[in-house]
């Protein structure tokens, strides 16, 4: 893990200009480290590297919601490349962006201040989001975060992080784009923050939509407020959404199983899950996982339960991510 001060040249951060939003040393680098063949040994070449990137680069659409939805499933899913001569007959081989099944192999990358280049001919030359929480050096998080001192702080944060997104525009309260799109996307959810308070959305979401993450599961809370010296102690809204979703193998696990597009009228949203609904899947999966089969248990079979909801909390995209993660 690495937590990476302001960047006042982009070399700093492996980019050769501020226009770029790949951190490309660290993706490089996790490329090779991820990748291995049978033997566990690193394969790819700097052409399989170099073909791997340009796939991740060039999505094929200028459309941010479409960008995204690209880029996701390719993070997700990963790519393939030419094959290596005299292995499997010279086929195309299965390359992988991130590796959820072992965290603890990503680089994950925290850099503060992360100065990025508007296009032309807008009102701003630069943005700069405070954080930028990049796994392998994709962007997957973008943190905005105000002064509780301000009038209305997290309203604030909400509004900067739809600007960076050229979301305000098609929201009618600007007429001109403001931000960079190319940074969000590979996005995978944005937090906005100030003093204690933490709430969280996606680039799509509108204010209404960002909402605190309540639980720390599957790490219990109490867990959580010892390992940062505040045993006995209440945690924060921040403290919470921080260990609940940036834990990484918590965050790799949204970005796996936890995000989907969706239809609402007759637009496409992008969707990440409420704390209740990531809590309830680790609770199911882990009852499927270990509870007895009616012949283990004698009279019944343990591996089912009841998921309580009320009306309108998403009792289907609870399914879904239920599948989702199943299925890995």
């Amino acid at each position: 893990k690495h937590t990476t001060g302001n960047l006042d040249h982009p070399s700093a951060g492996g980019r050769e200009t501020f226009k770029q939003v790949l951190l490309l040393d660290d993706l490089r680098k996790a490329l090779k480290r991820i990748n291995l063949d049978q033997q566990g040994e690193p394969w790819l070449d700097e052409g399989g590297i170099a073909q791997a990137i340009g796939t991740l680069q060039r999505l094929g659409t200028s459309k941010l919601l479409e960008a995204n939805q690209r880029a996701t499933r390719l993070i997700v899913k990963g790519t393939e490349v030419d094959g290596v001569e005299g292995w499997d007959q010279g086929r195309a081989r299965h390359v992988d962006f991130i590796d959820f099944d072992h965290p603890e192999r990503n680089t994950f990358r925290a850099v503060n201040q992360f100065k990025l280049e508007c296009p032309p001919g807008q009102p701003h030359k630069h943005l700069i989001p405070d954080i930028v929480l990049f796994v392998n050096g994709i962007p997957l998080v973008v943190v905005e975060a105000k002064s509780p001192d301000t009038a209305t702080p997290m309203e604030g944060a909400v509004d900067q992080l739809q600007r960076y997104a050229n979301r305000r525009r098609g929201l009618g309260l600007v007429d001109v784009n403001e931000g960079n799109e190319r940074l969000f996307h590979y996005n995978q959810f944005v937090v906005g923050t100030c003093g204690v308070d933490a709430r969280v959305g996606t680039f799509s979401s509108l204010a209404v939509h960002y909402l605190g993450w309540k639980d720390t599961s599957p790490v219990p809370m109490a867990q959580v407020a010892a390992e940062i010296g505040k045993a006995g102690q209440p945690l924060t809204a921040q403290e919470t959404l921080v260990a609940g979703m940036l834990r990484p193998a918590n965050l790799l696990d949204i970005v796996r199983h936890f995000t989907l597009f969706m239809e609402i009228g007759s637009k496409t949203t992008k969707v990440v899950a409420r704390y209740q609904q990531f809590r309830a899947v680790q609770l199911a999966v882990q009852r499927l996982v270990t509870g007895k089969t009616r012949v283990q248990d004698g009279e019944l079979d343990r591996r089912g339960g009841i998921i309580w909801h009320t009306q309108g909390s998403g009792k289907s995209l609870t399914m879904v991510f239920l599948v989702r993660k199943m299925r890995s």
